[in-house]
């Protein structure tokens, strides 16, 4: 979650800071949801990196980009 999506892009793409964002560079945006709640946008994210958030990933977002 953040309010800079450019920003955050940069942190994790160009810090040289070693950690698990490093290991998977380069990063790519794939999809962008907007929540005027930050308490709803923290739940989201909260599931989408859950087991069953992950799976969701799998199957609805990925196969569009392959």
């Amino acid at each position: 979650m953040t309010a800079d999506l450019i920003t955050r892009f940069k942190f994790h793409n160009i810090k040289a800071i070693k950690g698990f964002t490093t290991r998977f560079r380069p990063w790519y945006c794939i999809l962008v949801e907007n929540y005027h709640s930050k308490n709803i946008a923290l739940n989201r994210e909260k599931f989408l990196k859950s087991g069953n958030g992950r799976q969701w990933i799998r199957n609805t977002i990925l196969p569009i980009y392959k």
